[in-house]
């Protein structure tokens, strides 16, 4: 076939109709090439797709947004998310005036460490999503490759935070979603790729090797009054020293600590400056279900935030009722109370023993029994004074001189605690490296001088220094002798806590009793016996040792058959 018949060849479909004319090419702009969404009020294109954020005004400039602070533009931001889940799911987030004033005190200018205490249930987790959120799309922090830390006790711990942050972005606008990639594997994070890219939302566990060397520009510790003080100390200092590279803000949110000596606790107590801090607990001693001071641990209640009023007045009559760590937890958790959590079993819970408190003491009479607990060098010796007629409860403890009662509280994690003991005259010192056992003694017993001394009774751990001390002060008192395992130990501790139960046991309102009662637990071996030790290794339990011996030997004896008199005629 010939060129010139090849180009006069037209082509039919298969029936031989005629196929119809070809469309004219398409001219393709390289500048200007819309997408699927051009025909809308936010379309995008291939020019300016780069800079439209600055177009909405979630990414407005200081300059047009007027003299907005960082506190406003956050709660602004807040107010525009839907509540992910619970009962509210779906609404607007309201943020209730306790909150406005944590994200106002949080986010000031001179703010770089943010505190907030508070009752479980109280939208702890809702506030710290919504800052992280607002930190992580550029709300409240403008600076290239942002990155946020939410550190949590454990990984689950932490999935809290990124499953409220995943939902609050299911709010935001379509483009902005776009740009937000999810991973869940190996670490929760949250990237988003707008604003420059490169920001990053990443969950990590207590473990303080996992932080070191990031800057990030927002930190989230998370129930840091629950952290281990060894790992949760190593991840906090990590955190915070990579804060100070970009000029980061810290948000330490938690219920209460279980003690003073804790991390978090000092962080309240203690405030360093550009730290603010936040706290809701009612003052301690008060009943469990007292309506004001439920309100003053759970403000959210009255604005539908956790459980309502009623609820947790119900939830603390259930708690009365059954007592022990059910109690004990719902003041922790609930009321946001400074008690042990401890799981182990407690020789007396907080409640328990503020029962046997009072303010005046019943008088000195009968005889006296002398509980001794002998300690160390490091440790604490204690001697306790208890009268069974009267159920009087008196205790002394006594360090050695070297180091000064100051040092031994920071080396022991209590901080000025034995200061204030010795202030109130429950401590004293004697001897330089050791207590002088001797001397000592002779300052027991001067303690009761004008008192019947019916037994002393002693640890036979130290049975051979004590017995040659005793000796050496000239004491003549009856000498029993007590084990401190599960055999001897397991009946003491049972007949101090039934003594205890009974009221059998009244004492003036002692720190040196309470912290020892705090730290003293019971190990139980397979045959239900009971042995008394520390909740922890820096624990000082002596007082509550001696205090131990002297209830349970003062109860066997008030447990022994009175001797009637016999007249014998002549």
């Amino acid at each position: 076939m010939t060129e010139t018949k090849k180009k006069n060849r037209k082509w039919r479909k298969a029936d031989g109709s005629k196929l119809p004319p070809p469309a004219p090419p398409v001219v393709s702009s390289v500048l200007r090439e819309p997408d699927l969404f051009s025909g809308g009020p936010n379309a995008d294109d291939l020019k300016t797709r780069w800079d439209r954020g600055w177009e909405f005004s979630l990414f407005a400039h200081q300059d047009e947004t007027g003299a907005a602070t960082p506190a406003e533009r956050a709660m602004r931001f807040m107010h525009g998310l839907k509540v992910p889940e619970g009962p509210n799911a779906g609404k607007l987030v309201t943020l209730a005036p306790f909150q406005r004033r944590f994200i106002e005190g949080a986010l000031a200018d001179d703010t770089a460490n943010a505190i907030l205490s508070i009752g479980r249930g109280n939208g702890k987790s809702a506030i710290t999503a919504g800052l992280a959120l607002a930190g992580l799309v550029g709300i409240t922090d403008r600076q290239p490759r942002r990155e946020i830390i939410a550190a949590a006790r454990t990984r689950d711990q932490g999935r809290i935070i990124w499953d409220f942050v995943a939902g609050f972005a299911a709010s935001l606008p379509l483009e902005v979603q776009a740009r937000l990639i999810y991973r869940r594997a190996p670490r929760l994070e949250i990237e988003y790729e707008g604003d420059g890219g490169g920001h990053v939302l990443r969950v990590i566990a207590a473990d303080g090797k996992s932080a070191l060397g990031g800057a990030p520009t927002m930190t989230i510790l998370d129930e840091r009054g629950h952290w281990a003080p060894d790992r949760g100390g190593e991840l906090e200092h990590a955190l915070l020293s990579g804060l100070g590279k970009r000029g980061g803000r810290a948000f330490l949110i938690s219920t209460s600590a279980s003690d003073d000596t804790h991390a978090f606790s000092r962080w309240i107590d203690e405030p360093t400056p550009g730290t603010y801090v936040q706290e809701h607990r009612p003052a301690p001693g008060l009943p469990a279900d007292d309506r004001d001071s439920l309100l003053i641990a759970n403000p959210g209640a009255p604005h539908g935030i956790g459980g309502s009023l009623d609820w947790l007045e119900a939830q603390a009559g259930r708690a009365i009722a059954r007592g022990g760590s059910s109690l004990t937890s719902f003041r922790l958790y609930n009321r946001n109370e400074r008690v042990s959590g401890e799981a182990r079993d407690l020789l007396l819970t907080l409640d328990e023993w503020q029962a046997c408190e009072v303010s005046e003491l019943p008088p000195r009479d009968g005889g006296v029994v002398i509980g001794i607990d002998l300690g160390g060098s490091a440790s604490m010796t204690a001697a306790a004074f208890y009268w069974p007629e009267t159920g009087r409860l008196e205790c002394l403890g006594t360090f050695p001189s070297m180091p000064s009662l100051l040092d031994r509280g920071q080396s022991d994690g209590v901080a000025g605690r034995y200061v204030e003991m010795q202030d109130r005259g429950e401590l004293t010192t004697m001897g330089d490296k050791t207590v002088p056992v001797a001397p000592w003694l002779v300052e027991v017993m001067r303690h009761v001088e004008d008192q019947p001394v019916i037994a002393i009774t002693m640890d036979r751990y130290k049975q051979a220094e004590l017995g040659e001390a005793i000796g050496r002060a000239g004491i003549r008192a009856p000498l029993v002798w007590r084990g401190q395992g599960f055999r001897d130990g397991g009946e003491d501790c049972e007949r101090f806590r039934r003594a205890a139960f009974d009221g059998l046991v009244k004492a003036r309102p002692s720190l040196l009793l309470r912290s020892a009662f705090a730290d003293a637990v019971c190990l139980r071996d397979p045959a239900n016996n009971l042995k008394l030790a520390k909740a922890r290794s820096t624990g000082r339990i002596d007082a509550a040792a001696a205090s131990v011996l002297a209830v349970a030997q003062g109860a066997r004896i008030a447990a022994l058959p009175k001797t009637k008199a016999r007249i014998q005629w002549a």
